[in-house]
């Protein structure tokens, strides 16, 4: 019987070799599952516009509409956005200090830790939106709709939430530090952990109004009670 020449059989051993040798070699990043990440790396425009709008610091765009927008890490600061469509739109991280959103639909919007400080919202409709881990402190946000959004670990400090509603809201762990939750509606709302220190409720209906012991603060301080006004 005649042998097979042995170089024959090593040539494909040696490049299969060769091939596990440069895999091994190729960074890859993968999630906790196991598959591979893809990483943007795509800068944004100059000048970033979207349906007209231009995305940058104290830009005027009411009623502009950016549903389902990409506006991750925007840095809106200042902007008129009164009237917009921002409903699904993703504005995680985002620059929202100061930016009038009054009367906007934020409707499953995604706003995980953007920077609200200061923001207008009166009237804005939030049902179903991502607000966890957001710095709003001193925002508006009077007659607002946050039906089934998600408020968790949320920096509400001084907020006015005069007339808003949260219905089916999950504000587990939100730090309500001197907000005002007049007139305010809670029902079905997931409130563990939740901060209501020195927090205003006069009027609110479902509030933990004895969350508090000793005197209500709205009882000593009527001043700081600023009622919504008619037909807002």
């Amino acid at each position: 019987m005649m042998s097979r020449p042995l170089h024959l059989g090593v040539r494909p051993l040696l490049l299969a070799l060769s091939a596990i040798l440069i895999a091994d070699s190729v960074p890859v990043r993968a999630d906790a599952q196991g598959y591979p990440v893809i990483v943007n790396t795509e800068e944004r425009p100059d000048p970033w516009i979207i349906n007209g709008c231009t995305i940058a610091p104290k830009t005027s765009c009411e009623e502009a509409d950016l549903r389902h927008a990409d506006l991750r890490n925007a840095n809106l600061e200042g902007a008129n956005l009164k009237g917009a469509i921002l409903a699904r739109a993703d504005l995680r991280h985002a620059n929202l200090q100061g930016a009038n959103l009054s009367g906007a639909n934020l409707d499953g919007a995604r706003l995980t830790i953007a920077f609200m400080g200061g923001a207008k919202l009166p009237g804005a409709t939030l049902k179903g939106a991502d607000l966890s881990f957001v710095r709003m402190a001193k925002a508006d946000f009077t007659n607002a709709d946050l039906t089934a959004a998600t408020l968790e670990k949320a920096m509400a400090k001084g907020v006015k939430f005069i007339g808003t509603k949260f219905i089916n809201t999950d504000v587990q762990e939100t730090k309500f530090y001197e907000a005002d939750l007049s007139n305010a509606v809670f029902e079905g709302v997931k409130i563990r952990f939740a901060i209501f220190q020195d927090a205003f409720m006069e009027g609110c209906t479902g509030c933990p109004i004895h969350w508090q012991t000793g005197d209500r603060v709205w009882e000593n301080d009527k001043d700081k009670w600023e009622p919504a006004a008619p037909g807002q």
